[in-house]
């Protein structure tokens, strides 16, 4: 199977890659290595797929309609993995109109060439954001979208044009809605990350509303292994939860982190941010059935995975 790979370098794009070569596939990862976050790291990440002569690298924006419709071309992939976003709920908040642009415009113009060019199937990373208000207790797949951050409007935005695009065009579709994804290479801005970095040099963490607010953690080879999984079954039309299904406090993340280092934290509590639920719960029914998706990593285990690669980098 020829699978292109959009945002290929990134934290979960990254280990993709890997999988689905180890997998015996060809991938194309574009990647256009911005600077949301160190280029340099990303680049390592890609250290290992470099190595494999079944992997190529385009470095281009997925906006660049040029650069994309002669990837397209010359790999004529059989499967699109889009995982090409600006992620993080509050940085939306700074740039609404950039978020949209990339997140939904950039997954049409994806549509587009998939369309154009007979791709099997199309599998958009998604996000529990879409959620945003829709009450407490356990996210169902199907339960109502209220998205609360712009993030979260430009990849349900995204959702929609997929939906679109299955039912005119008959463009076989996927669409997993990541939950709080971690361990190793996360993204420097995330909680799980960020607090590591600060309580190992000992300085304060900031805490939006206190150590009680919970999330639902999915270790990234739970999720990894998931995607595979979708994009070899590549159903007409399917969107799916993906995590542990078992919220975890804030406070028990940081206790455990504090635990893995050997080091106290330092805590700062501010104002809750109204962007972002208190809870986030996933429920997997339907990846279960559809992928016989079964979470093997708890927290414990992958925060002490996270810190292990996090001294070791």
């Amino acid at each position: 199977m020829r699978v292109l790979v959009t945002g290929g370098a990134g934290f979960i794009g990254s280990q993709l890659c890997e999988s689905l070569l180890g997998r015996g596939n060809e991938v194309l990862c574009v990647d256009n290595f911005d600077d949301y976050y160190s280029p340099e790291a990303k680049r390592r990440n890609l250290e290992t797929c470099l190595e494999n002569n079944k992997f190529r690298l385009v470095e281009a924006d997925i906006l660049d309609k040029g650069a994309m419709e002669k990837a397209f071309s010359e790999f004529r992939p059989e499967m699109v993995a889009h995982f090409a976003a600006y992620a993080g709920v509050r940085a939306s908040l700074h740039d609404p109109v950039g978020f949209m642009n990339l997140n939904s415009n950039g997954t049409v113009k994806l549509l587009d060439l998939s369309v154009k060019h007979e791709v099997n199937g199309f599998l958009l990373a998604s996000t529990s954001a879409v959620y945003g208000k829709s009450g407490k207790g356990v996210f169902l797949d199907d339960s109502k979208i209220m998205p609360l951050s712009p993030y979260a409007i430009s990849k349900r935005a995204a959702e929609l044009f997929c939906f679109q695009y299955s039912q005119l065009s008959g463009l076989n579709v996927s669409i997993p809605r990541f939950f709080t994804v971690y361990g190793p290479r996360q993204r420097p801005d995330m909680a799980i990350h960020k607090f590591t970095k600060l309580i190992d040099e000992g300085k304060e963490i900031p805490v939006y509303g206190g150590l009680e607010s919970e999330r639902d953690y999915a270790y990234v080879s739970d999720v990894v292994d998931a995607v595979c999984a979708a994009l070899e079954k590549n159903p007409e039309f399917e969107t799916f939860n993906l995590g542990n299904s078992e919220p975890t406090p804030l406070g028990e993340v940081v206790s455990t982190i504090e635990e893995k280092l050997g080091k106290k934290a330092k805590v700062k509590i501010l104002p809750w941010q109204d962007c972002e639920p208190h809870s986030t719960c996933a429920g997997i029914g339907r990846a279960e059935k559809l992928l016989g998706f079964r979470p093997k990593v708890r927290i414990g285990e992958g925060i002490g995975k996270f810190v292990e690669w996090y001294k070791n980098r």
